[in-house]
């Protein structure tokens, strides 16, 4: 990593804030105004030392005030003016850009947060949940860190070179050459120092995500951990990942440390010019002793302020390298495109046809090949297989969370790549088995679909779920809260509350994919009764294991390595001894499982 690409990462955040312009052009004169007025008194101090020396022939005599006195008291209303002025345009600069840093960073989260949203599921399957988590919160944070005052030390900085160069060249080109020599070294060395800490930055924010990873995984197993008596263990694994972020930081900090050092010397060069050869021409007639004191005092105002460039620097690594985090997020591209297309015909009937399907993971190379699958309107599917085969799959592909490489997935005739993505899950209800409830209540997760539902249906959707009857055990009946993943209910009564969820919405298509794999058999059977009341009139696709829970289905489909190797309802594939009927003898207790070929 150069200083070339932390720049490029700067054009980038540019080019993403151009909304922002006339702020940051404005925080920006602000900054440079300040800055201004800020190194004026050091020139009211020499001019002071001038009207003390010279009286009547001082430079204020020139300007038409003849006496000491009257210049004095010039050079104190020049002095109040500059140091309200510098007050005035520190407080605006530093109003406009906290809020720029404000307005900028929560922008930026809430773009990256939706365009991840937008992305397809192989993203989210390909990356940890704390390392984007760093990004839309840390890199954010970091990148406002800088914009809170590194921007405006960045600008001061030039700014400083820049107008206490003209005074010193005006006053004394000598002197001037003296005093910046040491610039291009200090320059060269900040340059220097960057490059080697650039690469350490990138480094640490990785580990930040790393870290971020390991705390969100372990709280989220935390009884897991427990359970295996693992604490230890994980304490440890914990312990390595925040020591390789502290070394990683280590490293960088030993290189931005050993700039100021550096710079110290060089900045004493050019003091001691300024001093030695400004007071031997003074001392000779050759140099004015008030300019001699604005260059003293200037000298300090001009290398001094160049010590901070490593804080500067070391800020603005450490913001672009989060920026770079951010905006590559921001261009991570999105495969399942939901531009131009129409909305799904209403009324839907919720006929699903797989024509030739083939996907396969990148990763893996597991997926489906060559299915073909129709359901009517208001019948039901079940999809059977080993763990692997296929089925979700085909469930990702029928809510295009991915698109199929080949064929198509129609519903109601219509391919669901020419519709919305909103019309096209709208018509879609989905109980998964790995239920996920939001932190609120019974209330809010079972109307989550559909917020603005009243009373009535949200307790009529948890009677058909057989949910209603535990609710109302509950302390605060639906206003009890959850917990985080719902961890205060039982997985049972987590996979009743998404099947009222996806009930609430009343999709003519439901998906169930294990529903019933975390219930125990008379709760099972409830929903099994729920199920054969609502499936009148919507078309169902289950995925099962437990083949007991689907002899009811209008078809059977057995998926082995991607392909139907089975088609039929219950009766028909047990007449035809194949493997659907060897795992059902199985599950029967007919035969043991080692003798299945299912």
């Amino acid at each position: 990593m150069s200083s070339r690409s932390s720049f490029q990462a700067l054009g980038r955040l540019l080019r993403y804030a151009r909304g922002h312009r006339r702020h940051i052009i404005a925080a920006t004169v602000c900054s440079i105004i300040n800055k201004l007025f800020d190194i004026a008194p050091e020139i009211l101090i020499g001019v002071a030392i001038d009207v003390v020396v010279n009286q009547e022939d001082s430079f204020v005599a020139g300007l038409g005030f003849t006496t000491a006195r009257e210049q004095i008291l010039v050079l104190g209303v020049l002095t109040f003016l500059i140091w309200a002025g510098e007050s005035l345009f520190e407080y605006l600069y530093q109003i406009l850009w906290r809020n720029l840093a404000q307005r900028l960073q929560a922008e930026l989260r809430q773009d990256a947060y939706e365009h991840a949203q937008r992305l397809d599921m192989s993203f989210f399957e390909s990356q940890s949940s704390g390392r984007l988590v760093a990004i839309m919160n840390d890199d954010v944070n970091q990148l406002e860190r800088f914009l809170d005052g590194g921007a405006n030390s960045m600008i001061q900085v030039g700014v400083t070179v820049v107008a206490v160069g003209a005074v010193f060249f005006v006053l004394s080109p000598l002197i001037a050459l003296l005093a910046f020599t040491p610039i291009p070294l200090i320059i060269w060395g900040a340059f220097f120092f960057q490059r080697k800490a650039g690469p350490l930055y990138a480094e640490v924010r990785e580990r930040v995500g790393e870290l971020a990873s390991r705390l969100s995984n372990n709280l989220a197993g935390i009884a897991t951990i427990k359970s295996f008596t693992a604490e230890a263990r994980e304490a440890e694994r914990l312990r390595q990942t925040s020591e390789a972020y502290v070394e990683a930081n280590r490293r960088a900090i030993r290189i931005s440390s050993a700039f100021i050092p550096v710079i110290r010397m060089a900045i004493l060069t050019g003091f001691l010019a300024t001093f030695t050869v400004g007071g031997m021409m003074a001392l000779r007639g050759d140099l004015n002793v008030g300019a001699y004191g604005v260059l003293v005092f200037l000298t300090q105002r001009l290398l001094w302020p160049l010590t901070g460039l490593a804080q500067v620097i070391d800020l603005f690594e450490r913001a672009m390298a989060s920026t770079r985090r951010i905006l590559d997020l921001l261009a991570t591209p999105i495969q399942v495109h939901d531009a131009g297309g129409s909305d799904l015909a209403r009324p839907v009937h919720g006929a699903v046809r797989f024509e030739g399907v083939g996907f396969r993971y990148a990763e893996s190379g597991a997926g489906v090949e060559d299915v073909d699958l129709e359901v009517p309107s208001g019948h039901t599917l079940a999809l059977v297989g080993a763990t692997g085969s296929g089925k979700s799959t085909l469930i990702k592909l029928l809510l295009r969370f991915q698109d199929p490489a080949e064929g198509r997935v129609l519903i109601d005739d219509q391919p669901i790549e020419t519709l919305t993505l909103s019309s096209l899950r709208e018509a879609i209800g989905l109980v998964s088995q790995d239920v996920y409830l939001f932190e609120g209540t019974v209330r809010d997760n079972i109307a989550y679909g559909r917020p603005e539902a009243d009373e009535n249906e949200v307790i009529e959707a948890a009677r058909t779920a057989e949910a209603w009857g535990f609710i109302q055990t509950l302390p605060q009946g639906l206003d009890t809260p959850v917990g985080e993943r719902g961890v205060r209910l039982s997985g049972g009564q987590r996979q009743r509350l998404s099947l009222a969820r996806a009930l609430l919405k009343d999709p003519p298509i439901l998906v169930l994919d294990e529903a019933t794999s975390a219930v125990d058999n008379e709760t099972e059977a409830a929903i099994q009764r729920s199920l054969a009341r609502i499936g009148h009139g919507r078309t169902v696709i289950m995925i099962a294991h437990r083949l007991s829970t689907i002899v009811h289905a209008d078809e059977i489909a057995v998926v082995e390595a991607g392909r139907v190797v089975e088609r039929g309802r219950h009766d028909e594939l047990l007449s035809r001894q194949g493997r659907y009927a060897a795992q059902w003898r199985v599950q029967t207790g007919e035969i043991a499982a080692a003798d299945a070929t299912f």
